[in-house]
């Protein structure tokens, strides 16, 4: 196969998740000789800003999101350590669990592989997540952005509880803080007091990307 021929297959394949076909080529592709970069921002990444555009559009659902994202998902198991060694920057660091109380984590993983996917480095604290893990993290990771998630309507007080944490110890000015979930509106972000919502992954993404830029450009960096 041609690289052009590995890349095109490397777009279709995971548009469709079809994840051993994305594996098969993205082995395929470092066996020619191209690079992690090339396969990553030539193929993988606009693939799934595709997936993203047509969950938008209302072409694909959330099940057609979850298997282009798993499928994206091995590709990038092999190939990160491969981008760590050739010193790719990342986007930012992004810190996400689902609050406590809450065991829900269907929603939150696909954020995160889309994040990973758009570049970010993503720590995932999982479930049932603390105020006080979620504090002991930031102040570990020094992340530019922590996600909350909750799925349960019940579970979404949590989340001035971990904005209140975060101001206890100081660290609410050095972190932004995005929510998420299915019973999260944007009227409820804002009276929690967080910076950024998103209703779906691929929103997610974007949300993440003009809060960063948003900061920079305050920050007059």
């Amino acid at each position: 196969m041609t690289p052009e021929e590995i890349l095109k297959g490397l777009y279709d394949q995971t548009l469709v998740g079809n994840a051993p076909a994305v594996l098969d080529l993205t082995n395929a592709g470092l066996d020619a000789g191209m690079t992690p970069e090339t396969l990553l921002f030539d193929a993988l990444i606009p693939s799934l800003e595709e997936v993203g555009a047509r969950f938008e559009r209302g072409d694909f659902f959330v099940p057609e999101m979850l298997i282009a994202g798993r499928a994206m998902a091995g590709a990038l198991e092999r190939l990160r350590p491969l981008l760590a060694e050739t010193g790719v920057a990342t986007l930012g660091t992004f810190v996400m669990g689902t609050v406590k109380g809450d065991v829900h984590d269907i929603g939150k993983n696909l954020v995160n592989i889309m994040l990973e996917g758009a570049g970010f480095h993503v720590i995932d604290l999982g479930v049932q997540v603390s105020p006080e893990k979620f504090v002991d993290a930031i102040r570990e990771h020094k992340p530019d952005i922590v996600g909350f998630s909750a799925f349960l309507t019940t579970t979404m007080p949590m989340f001035k509880a971990n904005i209140n944490a975060l101001v206890k110890a100081g660290l609410r000015d050095q972190v932004i803080v995005m929510v998420g979930g299915a019973p999260v509106t944007q009227e409820y972000a804002d009276a929690v007091g967080a910076d950024g919502y998103a209703a779906d992954a691929s929103t997610a993404v974007k949300k993440a990307k003009d809060l960063m830029q948003r900061r920079r450009v305050m920050a007059g960096t």
